[in-house]
């Protein structure tokens, strides 16, 4: 082992609630201005006032999805080894970590990109496109998929592996310098008193503002060689039938909650297409506005991860417990709040980013009942990753699985016949609410919680 005084033995002497808001408030304000600068994108196509300008942006959002499960894939599965290697006081094994993370990360961003560029086409029409949308989609899938993908999926894979060190400040500063840059180059990329590219120009927007992301963090990378555990260097990659097996194994459920994320995403949109190019916007408009708790408990567990890992490896099991009830407690309250909100004022949140009735109209009306979701989806991430940080892989698996992809299809189905069109609302709330029962049951069977 090295001398390295790396960031996470820090947090050995600190107090528990001390320790999570270091790790927990950089992560939720990372993902906040992700959401914002998600948002952004959404709020200033919205501006020209054409639905289908706005229901293209909504179809791709499934494809783009899969580039948060790729990320993922490496980024989580990485962190947590990254974090348990810190843990057990192995910085050699944690270099080598960060480096198979990265660099097979990277392999795996540019097949997906290329194969996406080649059935674009017909993936986005399986997503809800149609003959007036698929132009327009396709314009800003070639800029925020094909071209902007391996930068997006590095973003966060690197994003992941810094906060995993312990430097939740600088993770957050990166991912917060693509999205205030996103917000930037937005108006002047869609708007007509500008370049006037419409969704094109929010696609072009999204790339450049994450190119930018990942050129911050491996400067970052390069300026702090000396006293970082995250080394690139592809030496590493010879130890990768050590380490990659057990990085994809931690990986694999938050992959695979967000590809199944894809596939329940493009079945709404798919649904919801069938009626109006209105209600297609407003779906759009919704899953923008129902991010703000998602994105703010993505954060919380994306926080704990490390922290979890961490004291799991070193065999804190108080401070791992005190820490994992403390972020639950906290998502679930933003939860709560944002669900009186949303209820409130949904109808006055749909016009602000687009000023058409019918779109208005149905964009309440979605919202008032996928929202109702927020409350469970808050629980079950935390614990989801819990047991990613632990190891778990079957139980983070089966929660990831139920909570997208598994129930839904079937729901759809079932609640669209029931209530047509509203009844796919529906949905998330019932998969959320069974997802986090299944949590709740691994979580009270396991002798070490």
């Amino acid at each position: 082992m090295s001398s390295l005084q790396h960031p996470m033995q820090a947090f050995d002497g600190l107090p528990i609630r001390t320790a999570v808001f270091r790790q927990v408030l950089p992560a939720v304000a990372s993902q906040m201005i992700t959401l914002i600068y998600n948002l952004a994108d959404t709020y200033f196509v919205g501006m020209l006032n054409q639905p289908s300008q706005t229901a293209a942006i909504t179809v791709v959002y499934s494809p783009f999805l899969m580039l948060t499960a790729l990320s993922n894939l490496f980024g989580v599965g990485g962190a947590s080894a990254l974090a348990r290697a810190l843990g057990h006081q192995e910085e050699g094994k944690a270099r080598e970590i960060a480096a198979i993370a990265f660099w097979w990360g990277a392999g795996a961003s540019l097949v997906f990109c290329a194969l996406f560029w080649f059935l674009a086409a017909p993936i986005l029409q399986l997503c809800g496109a149609t003959e007036e949308t698929l132009p327009i989609a396709l314009g800003y899938a070639q800029w925020t998929v094909v071209i902007g993908g391996p930068a997006t999926i590095l973003s966060t894979l690197l994003a992941n592996l810094i906060r995993a060190e312990g430097k939740a400040g600088q993770a957050s500063f990166g991912v917060s310098l693509g999205g205030v840059t996103n917000l930037v180059l937005d108006p002047l990329f869609i708007l007509p008193q500008f370049l006037g590219l419409g969704a094109v120009g929010a696609g072009i927007a999204t790339c450049l503002s994450n190119v930018l992301s990942v050129v911050y963090f491996l400067l970052c990378l390069v300026r702090q060689r000396n006293e970082s555990v995250i080394d690139l260097h592809p030496r590493h990659l010879k130890h990768s039938r050590k380490y990659l097996g057990n990085i994809l194994a931690i990986g694999f459920p938050s992959a695979v909650q967000y590809a199944l994320t894809v596939v329940a995403v493009a079945a709404q949109s798919r649904f919801v297409s069938q009626y109006t190019t209105e209600a297609v916007a407003a779906l759009g408009i919704v899953k923008k506005l129902d991010q703000l708790p998602l994105y703010f408990s993505i954060g919380v567990a994306n926080g704990l991860l490390p922290l979890l890992a961490y004291h799991y490896a070193a065999g804190h099991r108080e401070k791992r417990r005190a820490a994992f009830r403390l972020g639950a407690g906290v998502s679930l309250a933003f939860a709560l709040a944002s669900v009186v909100c949303f209820e409130i004022f949904a109808p006055q949140l749909a016009a602000l980013f687009i000023d058409d009735a019918a779109t208005i109209h149905y964009a309440a009306g979605f919202l008032r009942r996928m929202v109702l979701a927020m409350p469970m989806m808050s629980l079950c991430y935390p614990m989801i990753i819990q047991f990613q940080a632990m190891g778990k892989v079957k139980a983070s698996l089966v929660c990831s699985i139920l909570r997208k992809g598994v129930l839904d299809i079937p729901l759809l189905f079932l609640m669209d016949a029931l209530l047509p069109l509203y009844g796919c609302m529906w949905v998330q709330p019932m998969v959320d609410t069974i997802s986090l029962l299944a949590a709740l049951g691994f979580y009270r069977r396991m002798k070490d919680v």
